[in-house]
């Protein structure tokens, strides 16, 4: 664990009273690149097998374009990863000839089974252990910019709220992701703590709404630059160490 010291211009209290752990998901209480491979794969044959000629003559770099091209006709999904999805599908569909029922219901299947298997993580392994130990003295919220759900998951005991950037409308660095946890536990900013492996997304999202920040930082990468986290992790099981250490 690395401890950092507050910069000169922090102006959350002395007297710290921590009431509230908030978590990123994706590569902070899982590694979540298996369960996109796998999502990916199983969206891939089903199409192949439902909506044949859809996805044969695309390769991952031609499919990527594509992907690329929905994103920017549709900036008002931007924050809406499942419905972009969606669209995506939608339009690789008409494009491969289907008439526009058919188009529809098949990325609303596609989608189901993409993200039946996204959603199927497996939690690092010293996961459990440490939000149970937490969850005895904490309010503990998910804030997540992805479609992942906490409550799938055997974690989900521990959590007593959970928001997704597509229900709020807005994705980590916005602060009204943020703001929904405020209003969800009724706490100030200095009495929560933010736990994300995002230096943008939620270590200076969380930090410029004053929160105290913990960034998870399982493969070792150099700190990029700008203010960093009050305290720095490689494993979960510092994570309490850490937030004792902000208290303290």
């Amino acid at each position: 664990m690395t401890l950092l010291t507050p910069g000169p211009n922090d102006a959350r209290a002395t007297d710290v009273a921590i009431s509230v752990i908030t978590f990123d998901l994706d590569n902070t209480l899982w590694d979540v690149e298996p369960a996109l491979l796998r999502a990916e794969e199983a969206q891939q044959n089903w199409l192949k097998q439902h909506r044949p000629g859809a996805v044969e003559a695309l390769d991952h770099e031609a499919l990527f374009e594509f992907k690329k091209s929905v994103w920017k006709r549709h900036p008002e999904l931007l924050h809406h990863v499942s419905q972009m999805r969606i669209q995506m599908l939608y339009e690789l569909l008409v494009t491969a000839g289907y008439r526009e029922a058919d188009a529809r219901s098949g990325a609303e299947q596609a989608f189901a089974v993409f993200l039946r298997e996204r959603r199927n993580v497996v939690l690092y392994e010293e996961a459990l252990g440490v939000l149970e130990v937490l969850a005895r003295k904490y309010t503990l919220g998910a804030l997540t910019n992805g479609n992942a759900d906490i409550y799938r998951t055997d974690a989900g005991e521990y959590f007593d709220f959970a928001f997704l950037a597509e229900d709020i409308g807005a994705s980590k660095p916005h602060p009204d992701m943020f703001h929904a946890a405020l209003r969800q536990t009724g706490a100030r900013a200095d009495e929560i703590v933010h736990v994300g492996d995002d230096p943008e997304h939620d270590v200076r999202g969380a930090r410029e709404m004053g929160m105290y920040t913990i960034w998870v930082n399982t493969r070792s990468k150099a700190w990029p630059g700008g203010t960093p986290a009050d305290r720095e992790i490689e494993n979960l099981h510092e994570l309490p160490e850490a937030i004792d250490s902000i208290i303290t």
